[in-house]
């Protein structure tokens, strides 16, 4: 079993529980960006506790779901982990932030066909704002990276991202990868 084939299971799965998702991570940088490796799904999703026993059965009988992780992620809005059982996959699903910010994120998703299906993916600029985010934690040089690339391939609205970069403390970031990027466009 493959990530692709693996992501539509979950995703069907989220669906008929009328869960809210949008794909993100590895597998939405290669979508708006340039394509890299991944070894796991990360779904952002929207799930409050009177949720949590319809998510565990649904997921329970395919994959390893921890019933205290799910809880411990809604209560704290933070993460918990499935693992796939024949396959050992994983799938990271991120509770929504509760935030104007997060509120936007989840208006602004978009749904594309990919993979033949439907699937609801974080916007370029959202992904470029997260992973701005993510590198202003962790100083992890692939988050830079996988912004280069969402840049160069989605052509995202920059002023938006800028607005927002300016909220989260992240402008000084992303304008010195614009920066780059125009001296890798100088001929």
């Amino acid at each position: 079993m493959d990530l692709v084939f693996l992501l539509k299971k979950v995703v069907n799965k989220l669906e008929k529980l009328k869960i809210p998702y949008m794909v993100t991570g590895g597998i939405a940088v290669s979508f708006w960006g340039l394509p890299r490796t991944t070894h796991d799904v990360d779904i952002v999703v929207k799930i409050r506790e009177e949720d949590k026993n319809r998510v565990i059965r649904a997921f329970g009988k395919e994959f390893y779901i921890s019933e205290k992780a799910v809880t411990e992620a809604i209560k704290n809005q933070f993460t918990f982990n499935i693992v796939h059982y024949k396959s050992g996959l994983k799938i990271d699903f991120w509770l929504a932030k509760e935030t104007d910010f997060g509120d936007l994120e989840f208006k602004r998703r978009q749904k594309r066909k990919v993979f033949g299906k439907e699937i609801y993916f974080i916007s370029p600029e959202d992904l470029i704002l997260e992973k701005l985010l993510w590198f202003k934690e962790s100083q992890s040089t692939r988050h830079l990276e996988d912004t280069e690339g969402i840049i160069k391939i989605s052509k995202p609205d920059l002023d938006y991202i800028k607005n927002w970069a300016k909220k989260h403390s992240t402008i000084e970031i992303l304008n010195g990868i614009l920066k780059k990027e125009r001296k890798d466009f100088v001929i």
